[in-house]
């Protein structure tokens, strides 16, 4: 956790103030596990006090800056309860795919996640599965919005320029609309994803399934009303659309078994958006609730809370 050649914290949002040497600093919680021995200064964020999370009849604006903690707390709010938007049932198996303890939730940044550039990083997933923009201010004064599944080029290779901030991130109320369903792998019980996929069935019939974490960017494959394929068409889009050299290869999983992983649970995804099955692989969503993640578990009421203090 030591930089020891960090000469200077500065308190700023403004990328012209941005200069070689320099990182920005949000949560940190990546930044400081890495260490470096050539950063000189640090732009810290937390002193930003942008809004977390705003939510419009346009669809949600996520701050950079918004914690893993606050986007959890989102799907019970009032903002949030009195919309028909099925897709925030997203946002807590997402979160829960950190496996992270509550003080990485405290710190660690929606943005944050996402430059990162991790394959396996879940903002990126739920981001780029609900058709996110990713809002990029530039040391020149100018901003340019990018789809969120268009950040991340490779393991721990995004599209920001040096100096460039990502400022926030807008999911549109058309992707929050949507059914969606999610599936996500790991070689272990509580291990990194090795596989995550987020479908959406939209209004207008269209069906769009995000693949993240098996590559080492994200892959979209759209299917428009009227040409919602079957299995072999699914199969068939999935092999062409993933090239061999695309998936990731490192401890959490073998390109083949991601590989095998993605056409596996991209059916699963299918069927259950078009009501054909309800197979359910891997952790944290319903009905399987083996999961020891929070979001998969039942709220206990409070009569039987009172019985369990009593002994009963």
């Amino acid at each position: 956790m030591d930089m020891n050649t960090i000469e200077a914290v500065v308190p700023t949002t403004d990328p012209a103030q941005w200069r070689d040497g320099d990182a920005w600093l949000a949560g940190g919680t990546v930044l400081f596990s890495y260490g470096s021995t050539v950063l000189k200064r640090l732009l810290d964020l937390g002193q930003a006090e942008w809004p977390a999370i705003t939510v419009t009849d346009q669809g949600i604006e996520l701050a950079a800056t918004c914690t893993v903690a606050e986007l959890y707390a989102l799907p019970q709010t009032v903002e949030s309860a009195s919309r028909e938007w099925p897709g925030l049932a997203l946002i807590r198996p997402c979160c829960d795919s950190f496996v992270a303890s509550f003080k990485i939730w405290n710190m660690s940044t929606v943005g944050g996640n996402i430059c990162t550039g991790l394959p396996a990083g879940p903002m990126t997933s739920l981001c780029a599965g609900l058709d996110g923009k990713a809002t990029i201010l530039s040391p020149d004064g100018t901003s340019r919005d990018v789809p969120v599944a268009d950040v991340v080029t490779g393991d721990m290779q995004t599209v920001l320029a040096p100096g460039e901030l990502l400022r926030s991130i807008h999911l549109p109320a058309s992707a929050l609309s949507a059914r969606v369903a999610f599936r996500r792998l790991s070689l272990s019980n509580l291990g990194r994803s090795g596989v995550l996929l987020i479908g959406r069935l939209d209004p207008d019939g269209g069906l769009v399934i995000t693949v993240t974490a098996s590559t080492k960017r994200p892959v979209q494959l759209r299917f428009p009303a009227g040409q919602v394929p079957d299995a072999g068409i699914l199969a068939d889009a999935v092999g062409d659309s993933i090239p061999w050299p695309l998936y990731h290869d490192d401890i959490h999983g073998l390109p083949a078994w991601r590989r095998d992983m993605t056409f596996k649970l991209a059916e699963e995804i299918r069927a259950e958006l078009l009501g054909e099955s309800m197979t359910v692989s891997g952790d944290f969503w319903p009905p399987h609730n083996t999961s020891p993640q929070p979001s998969t578990q039942p709220a206990v009421p409070s009569t039987q809370q009172k019985e369990a203090r009593n002994g009963n």
